[in-house]
C-alpha cells in the first residue's frame, strides 16, 4: 500500500470532532428544552403562589367572623324582643346602635348580610328549616329569616335560616 492510499489523519479527527460536536449539540437542545421547561413551571408556580395569597387575603378573617356572628345574632335578638314589647328607650337605642356599627365594620372587610326576605329560596344562600302554607305568597319564597347569612367577598360565610313558602293544599 502506498502512502497516499491510507486514510488521512485528518479524515478521522473530523469524523471524530462531527459525532462529538452532534452529541454536544443534542445535549444543549436537551438542556434547552429542561431550563424551559423548568422555567414555565416556576411561572405557573408563582401564579398559582400569588392567587393563592390573594384568596387567603380575601378569606382571612372568615374564622373570627364567624365567631362574631352569635353576638350579632344576640344584639338583633335583643332589639326584636324590644319592639315586641314596644320598647324605644336609650337602651335599645344603643344596642340598635352598636349592631349597626358592627355591620359597618364588616362591610369595609367584604363581609355583607345575605338579603333573603321575600326572594325566591336559593339553596345556595339559604337554609330552609321550615315550610310554611302561605296563599298570599308564592311558592318556594322566604316568608321569615330565623337567623341571618352572612357572604365573604363571592362565598357564603353562614348561610341564612329561613322559612319557605309552600302551596296551601
Amino acid at each position: 500500500m502506498a502512502e497516499n492510499d491510507s486514510p488521512p489523519k485528518n479524515a478521522a479527527t473530523t469524523e471524530d470532532l462531527q459525532a462529538r460536536l452532534e452529541q454536544a449539540e443534542a445535549q444543549r437542545d436537551e438542556y434547552l428544552a429542561l431550563s424551559r421547561q423548568i422555567q414555565a413551571d416556576f411561572e405557573n408556580y408563582q401564579k398559582r403562589n400569588h392567587r393563592e395569597r390573594e384568596q387567603e387575603r380575601r378569606y382571612w378573617n372568615g374564622p373570627l367572623v364567624l365567631d362574631l356572628l352569635p353576638v350579632i345574632d344576640n344584639l338583633n335578638r335583643a332589639t326584636e324582643a324590644a319592639k315586641q314589647v314596644n320598647e324605644t328607650g336609650p337602651l335599645v337605642q344603643g344596642v340598635a346602635m352598636v349592631q349597626s356599627q358592627i355591620i359597618d365594620v364588616l362591610r369595609r372587610y367584604g363581609i355583607t348580610p345575605i338579603d333573603a326576605l321575600g326572594k325566591p329560596f336559593d339553596p345556595n344562600v339559604h337554609q330552609a328549616v321550615m315550610q310554611q302554607p302561605r296563599a298570599d305568597v308564592p311558592p318556594n319564597a322566604v316568608v321569615s329569616v330565623l337567623e341571618q347569612g352572612f357572604m365573604i367577598a363571592d362565598r357564603v360565610l353562614r348561610p341564612a335560616a329561613v322559612i319557605v313558602s309552600k302551596s296551601v293544599e
